[in-house]
């Protein structure tokens, strides 16, 4: 199986701060861009929904 990752949109490329996501069979794929060989997470659609709330909500933000 080839997987095809996408950068997002909102990843800011001046700082090097990117994220990639790839559709996985009943997962989604996140991986940081600048080490595409390290492993990456396989969150399913739910987990990965609960991520992204609580990255909008800023619960990642660092002070």
């Amino acid at each position: 199986m080839t997987i095809k990752w996408r950068k997002s949109s909102r990843s800011n490329a001046d700082n090097g701060a990117c994220v990639e996501l790839a559709n996985l069979p009943g997962r989604i794929g996140v991986r940081d861009s600048k080490n595409p060989t390290a492993p990456a997470l396989a969150l399913t659609p739910d987990s990965f929904r609960a991520l992204l709330g609580d990255a909008k909500a800023g619960h990642f933000d660092l002070p």
